[in-house]
Formats: C-alpha cells, sequence, structure tokens
C-alpha cells in the first residue's frame, strides 16, 4: 500500500493534537514530520514513538520550518 506523506506544520500543541485525531494509527499516511513553529527549542527533537503509535517505532522528527522545503524534497516518492 502507498501510504501519503505528510508534514505537518506546528501549532503550539495543536499540531500534535491534529496527529493524534486524523493521523495515528492510519496505515494510509505517514507523516514523516512536524515543524517547529512556536514553541522555542523544540526542533530537532522528536515527537515519542510511545505517543505516535506503532506506525512510528522511531517517534516523528520536529524540524525547523526553515528546513521544510529540503524535507519535502527528502520525501517525495
Amino acid at each position: 500500500m502507498n501510504r501519503t506523506r505528510v508534514v505537518i506544520a506546528g501549532a503550539a500543541g495543536r499540531d500534535f493534537h491534529n496527529f493524534n485525531l486524523v493521523y495515528r494509527g492510519r496505515e494510509d499516511y505517514e507523516v514523516v514530520a512536524f515543524t517547529a513553529t512556536q514553541i522555542p527549542n523544540i526542533e530537532g527533537r522528536v515527537y515519542p514513538a510511545a505517543l505516535a503509535g506503532e506506525l512510528y517505532p522511531n517517534g516523528i522528527p520536529i524540524v525547523a520550518e526553515d528546513e521544510l522545503e529540503a524535507v519535502i524534497a527528502q520525501n517525495q516518492a
């Protein structure tokens, strides 16, 4: 199955909430990263695997918003 790849833009926690409500556990989507926009010094961290669920055994990276273009290029099929 081809999974639709998604990057979720940061929004001071609302991004993580949306992930948990919409994408967590869905095999048809793959969230490849969150962007860090409003929480200081969060980029470079990982949304924990324990919260992300079994589809994300390594968690989900949190990247600086200025890295968005590189993340997209890296994850295109």
